[in-house]
């Protein structure tokens, strides 16, 4: 079976994204030469990603506008607007979890969970989530829009691995 991963990166204060928006505060404490690529070995494992629409618009906007940096994964979005799928671009009017169970129940490698925070709630609500991998970012924002918010029960975790540079903390757990 296909496994479900949250890779994310988090304000020390639990923000993925700040009162506007926007992350151009996802930056370590010095120099990007002394950070570490754990997306590369990472995305080894992954073919498929769900996002939202806002996350999805924001790439498309703001992050990346002129290239598609996903195109070597089939990409699904979660949104009530009616867009124009693609080969690689799959637009789904569908509960985040239905599709999870149904694209885990396919066969391919692992599934990315990229956002945003309100998917991400739903599917650690319906428990659906196997593998977190969550960065914390050297910075407190006071604000914004926060990764965990509104759980419906406790979820317990067992942490698998650590990393830390520039300032930031790679964290990894499973579900226990």
């Amino acid at each position: 079976m296909r496994i479900v991963s949250l890779f994310i990166a988090m304000s020390l204060d639990g923000y993925i994204a700040d009162s506007e928006g926007g992350v151009s505060w996802l930056t370590g404490q010095g120099d990007d030469s002394e950070n570490i690529d754990s997306y590369s070995e990472f995305v080894k494992d992954i073919d498929t990603i769900l996002m939202g629409r806002n996350t999805y618009h924001q790439l498309i906007t703001e992050l990346s506008p002129n290239v598609w940096v996903y195109d070597d994964f089939i990409t699904y979005v979660i949104t009530h607007e009616k867009d124009v799928s693609s080969e690689k671009i799959i637009f789904v009017n569908k509960n985040p979890g239905d599709l999870i169970k149904k694209l885990k129940k396919q066969n391919g490698k692992g599934i990315w969970v990229c956002g945003g925070a309100n998917i991400v709630q739903q599917l650690v609500n319906e428990n659906l989530i196997d593998i977190y991998y969550v960065t914390i970012i050297p910075t407190i924002l006071g604000s914004g829009i926060r990764l965990f918010e509104n759980g419906k029960d406790e979820v317990k975790l067992k942490l698998i691995h650590t990393q830390t540079y520039n300032g930031m903390i790679d964290l990894v757990y499973t579900r226990r």
